[in-house]
């Protein structure tokens, strides 16, 4: 599979030359941080006597950037459409040393722009999130409004804004155990404003295979677990509509998505550990509250990489599922892809990546392993 890559500044593709002369192009899309564009291009004096992409308004500030991919046989895929917001120029006596480096952020940079104080009454978060997304003409995706909150009784605990738009979203999405990011679709310019829960029972769109150790689809795969966060939540909260001071409880052990393997977290360990949630919230708030943070917490086990997209077959993005084959039975099976860094080169198109994963595979059949055979000697 060979990947077409296209870059365009304000909506125009960069002429067939300009890919020769990059030196580095990488793109980072994340589930949790806004999607970054580095470029970076050497500089050359012109016959004018300035200096190439310097001098000539090829990088103005707030330029339009867009990175579109196609893999053969396949649609187009917009993974980076934003703005340029910095640069760093390198001059070298050498002439050939002298570069440009040029950082972009996704088009959610508008929505950080400005502080705002503002009272949302009456709405449920993914209404408020809606809105503000329609206010930038970014298209609210369909699933925002699912596993939505109550709406915000200004009778109880309103919702006052005292932030940019971004910040705000980003703060009620982590209370919520939801994903808020803004991203192109497969035509640049036409950006989805999401404000969801992780696709977790989403089809896997790649397979990563270890099976045959002479058709790897990559070269190394690094996995980690930390179990050092909670399993159980507790959270208890007042009435303020009702008369009486008398709390109401909630427990929850659940995150309520789907887990990706046979064991989640307290199966996996064999102990629970509990949360105490204290952040004050309407009692019709508190089950949201509380799966939000095992939301977090679950996820408690992560695989990094590097991939060639010949080799895999498919690009990589942000929020897709993907299937590990061959890495025993506590790693393979599906995995969510939390961030990539796409590179592009002129002889590959690589990319680095990490899944998480909110479970381990299934436990062995029988006691064995190092433990076992050395209780048995005893």
């Amino acid at each position: 599979m060979t990947v077409t890559v296209q870059l365009a500044l304000n909506g125009t593709p960069v002429p067939q030359p300009f890919y020769s002369a990059i030196e580095s192009l990488e793109v980072e899309e994340s589930c949790e941080g806004p999607d970054l564009l580095v470029l970076r291009v050497p500089v050359n004096r012109t016959s004018a006597g300035d200096l190439q992409y310097v001098g000539d308004g090829t990088f103005e500030p707030y330029t339009g950037i867009t990175m579109t991919v196609t893999p053969s046989g396949r649609s187009a895929q917009c993974v980076f459409d934003g703005y340029a917001l910095s640069w760093q120029l390198h001059l070298d006596r050498t002439t050939s040393s002298s570069t440009l480096d040029v950082a972009a952020q996704d088009a959610s940079w508008l929505m950080n722009i400005d502080d705002t104080a503002k009272e949302w009454p009456g709405l449920t978060d993914g209404e408020v999130a809606n809105a503000i997304f329609d206010s930038y003409g970014f298209t609210p995706a369909d699933a925002n409004t699912d596993d939505d909150s109550p709406p915000h009784d200004p009778d109880g605990h309103s919702l006052f804004q005292r932030a940019t738009d971004l910040q705000f979203l980003k703060g009620l999405a982590r209370r919520a155990g939801k994903i808020c990011r803004v991203a192109c679709t497969d035509t640049p310019g036409h950006r989805t404003g999401y404000f969801i829960r992780p696709s977790v029972d989403a089809q896997p769109t790649a397979t990563i295979s270890l099976v045959d150790p002479d058709k790897w689809t990559v070269d190394t795969l690094d996995f980690d677990w930390d179990v050092m966060r909670p399993s159980e939540v507790d959270a208890s909260q007042v009435d303020l509509t009702q008369a009486s001071d008398d709390g109401t409880e909630t427990d929850t052990t659940s995150s309520g998505l789907t887990t990706l393997a046979a064991r989640d977290l307290v199966t996996y360990t064999g102990r629970s550990s509990t949360l105490l949630l204290t952040t004050p919230a309407d009692v019709t708030e508190l089950p949201q509250r509380t799966g939000a943070a095992l939301t977090e917490s679950g996820f408690f086990t992560r695989c990094t990489g590097e991939a060639d997209a010949d080799r895999l077959g498919a690009v990589l993005r942000a929020g897709d599922v993907v299937t590990i084959e061959g890495a025993g039975a506590v790693h393979s099976g599906n995995w969510l892809v939390w961030t990539v860094r796409h590179k592009f080169g002129l002889n590959a198109f690589k990319m680095q990546f990490t899944l998480v994963r909110n479970g381990v595979g299934s436990a062995p059949s029988a006691a064995g392993g190092l433990v076992a055979s050395i209780g048995g000697a005893l």
